[in-house]
């Protein structure tokens, strides 16, 4: 099979198309006082991020992940099963891209072979279609880039499903890869979860509608995330992708969860009346 090299769809839109202005940015939303990584929590499982402009919700990854990881002195993890949703409707609804590699400006991150390949023999399919024109694993990468000194694999998953039943098998056979691939060190595969939180009320329902979302989140609940986004109309566009990774943790021990920021689009634009939220979360088992 040729190798499938997944081209930036976003670069000069929702981060910076020169590689060297881009690193600047990356840098930039890291906190200069990184805290040490979080202790007494239990295994780093999973990273809940935001995918909007980095103007926006910059600082909230670098937060999150400085908080996970450090900026300096802590070797973060070297492979990642990055979930994210499926805003384009195209494609397979629980695709994985092939094989390869991710570019964005500041280089290509590879595609983890043997977690690609543990992952598309039950009901995750190989697609390209529904990550061509998908940004939220795009805009996530220069951080990871940038952590890793280029030196990171990923595994992209793009969940277009909404049926609680299939994001349960999809957990569940995600847990069952993780349980495989994790015998002998866990700690270098994390999960990373691509999603903003409600879109486009003003901000005291945003962060309203939020908090009912990041309670069941915090309680590592996927059904009763699934069904508070269905009930009160929260338009997190990852709530799909977080309910699998959720179902995976459930299957492979008891998870709890932090969260590290929370804030909407006003922050940067000023607007109230039309708003975006924005949440860091970190799981662990």
């Amino acid at each position: 099979m040729n190798a499938a090299i997944r081209y930036p769809a976003v670069a000069g839109a929702f981060y910076p198309a020169d590689s060297k202005e881009l690193e600047s940015a990356v840098k930039a939303c890291l906190p200069r006082d990184a805290p040490q990584p979080t202790e007494g929590r239990g295994r780093l499982f999973a990273l809940m991020l935001p995918h909007a402009g980095y103007v926006y919700c910059g600082r909230v990854i670098g937060e999150t992940l400085a908080a996970a990881f450090g900026t300096s002195g802590t070797t973060p993890p070297s492979r990642y099963i990055v979930l994210c949703p499926n805003h384009t409707g195209q494609g397979h609804p629980l695709g994985v891209w092939p094989n390869g590699a991710w570019l964005t400006p500041l280089g290509p991150t590879a595609v983890d072979k043997d977690l690609t390949l543990a992952l598309t023999r039950g009901v995750f399919e190989e697609d390209t279609r529904c990550h061509l024109r998908e940004h939220s694993i795009e805009v996530l990468l220069p951080f990871v880039q940038v952590l890793t000194r280029n030196k990171a694999k990923i595994a992209a998953v793009c969940v277009g499903a909404r049926d609680p039943g299939t994001l349960r098998a999809a957990g569940l056979e995600l847990a069952a890869v993780l349980k495989t691939a994790n015998v002998n060190n866990p700690a270098e595969i994390c999960l990373l979860v691509s999603s903003d939180m409600n879109h486009y009320d003003d901000e005291q329902t945003t962060l309203k509608k939020d908090d009912i979302a990041l309670e069941r989140a915090l309680s590592c609940d996927p059904d009763g995330l699934l069904a508070v986004v269905a009930k009160h109309g929260i338009t997190m566009c990852g709530a799909a992708p977080l309910a699998v990774a959720l179902y995976a943790a459930r299957a492979l021990g008891a998870p709890s969860a932090g969260l590290v920021k929370h804030t909407t689009s006003a922050a940067a634009s000023g607007d109230v009346s039309r708003t975006v939220g924005y949440a860091g979360m970190q799981f662990f088992l």
